[in-house]
């Protein structure tokens, strides 16, 4: 890893680690890699920053520099799911109601999104 910042467990096992500005990697249970994010799907990234996974698997990456949260399915494309109203997202977190919770460290608080 490069400058490891943010880690969450994946549902079936495993666990998804944001380096600092670069990538975003998948481990298995064992902690062998299983994926980078921007090779599978072709994205690059600003400065990752918090990583989420939802209760279907796709992984959820707050863009501290870009200002974004993109969703990457385990199938499909990458889907930006926020593009506005933040200004550095770091810590991010899903609720099993389908909520996003992400912290914005420039204006002290916590956004939630449905």
């Amino acid at each position: 890893l490069q400058g490891p910042r943010y880690v969450s467990p994946v549902p079936r096992g495993g666990f998804v680690v944001s380096e600092e500005c670069g990538d975003v990697k998948v481990f298995v249970s064992s902690r062998k890699l299983l994926s980078s994010l921007s090779s599978k799907y072709g994205h690059q990234f600003g400065n990752p920053a918090g990583v989420c996974v939802d209760m279907d698997g796709s992984i959820l990456v707050a863009d501290e520099q870009r200002r974004t949260v993109h969703l990457f399915p385990e199938h499909g494309a990458p889907i930006c799911l926020v593009s506005t109203g933040l200004q550095r997202p770091a810590g991010m977190a899903c609720s099993s109601s389908g909520h996003l919770f992400v912290a914005d460290t420039v204006e002290n608080c916590v956004k939630v999104f449905k």
